[in-house]
């Protein structure tokens, strides 16, 4: 199979899992199709799939991230012993593991072709990572709690796991309370990939945009939560700061090169 003939599988298996969905038809360009594609997956509920369902789509995502350029933690200079600053997509970047700003559920985002990262990281490793964390919920018996973590393969994303934590939302006024749980995202994240023999993590930039924390405030803490960890615990765990935005790349610029 080449690729528009594994984009096209793709999607007829998903439309059929689809009653809603059956008088969709399948658009004749690429673009559109992946716009379809990537929708599907992103309303799928976990469940079981067939093992040609998963054989395609993991060649099917496999060269897709071949296509991108993706960017090794090897190829960066820390801007501080053992911290990394890095603007670019989290989903391109090979390191131990990269951090979801997840929610409550814990399954992912199912609005279609939604630009959240949590929708990004769950398109591109794959539904075995929805039904991945389908089952640790269920096994968990309640909604993962504001400032704790939990980690997951990555399946195919370049990265090795996915630590997935839920961040506070800040409606109105910005408290110590928020405060407080931000930092046991950026804590419990960190103890998590030590436990787990995990040498290097990526941070998003937790909570902010649609959970409205404010920008500089959730920089100065994840700044802060890391660089203090790190000198309590002697730990040797590499740290990158992953900012997609240009506002954010200056925020901690300032934060990690005034040090």
């Amino acid at each position: 199979m080449n690729q528009e003939q594994r984009r096209r599988f793709l999607i007829e298996e998903l439309l059929r899992e689809c009653p809603s969905c059956h008088r969709q038809e399948i658009p004749a360009d690429a673009d559109r199709q992946k716009i379809l594609l990537r929708g599907l997956m992103n309303v799928r509920q976990p469940g079981a799939v067939s093992q040609r369902f998963l054989e395609v789509q993991d060649n099917y995502l496999q060269e897709e991230l071949t296509a991108k350029k993706i960017t090794r933690l090897s190829e960066l200079s820390p801007v501080q012993e053992g911290i990394y600053l890095w603007r670019g997509d989290i989903t391109t970047l090979e390191c131990g593991a990269i951090v979801n700003a997840a929610n409550s559920g814990m399954t992912g985002c199912y609005q279609p072709c939604h630009n959240c990262i949590d929708n990004c990281i769950h398109t591109y490793a794959g539904v075995q990572l929805r039904l991945k964390c389908a089952e640790i919920m269920v096994e968990q018996g309640y909604e993962e709690p504001t400032g704790q973590a939990k980690i997951t393969p990555a399946y195919n994303l370049p990265c090795a796991h996915v630590i997935h934590t839920v961040g506070p939302i800040v409606r109105g006024k910005l408290t110590p309370q928020h405060c407080e749980l931000l930092k046991s995202c950026y804590r419990s994240c960190l103890e998590l990939a030590d436990e787990s023999n995990v040498g290097s993590i990526a941070f998003c930039c937790i909570s902010t945009g649609v959970f409205m924390f404010p920008n500089d405030r959730a920089a100065e803490i994840a700044v802060r939560t890391v660089q203090e960890y790190k000198a309590e615990t002697g730990s040797k765990i590499e740290v990158v700061f992953n900012v997609f935005k240009e506002q954010d790349e200056r925020i901690y610029r300032k934060l990690l090169c005034a040090d």
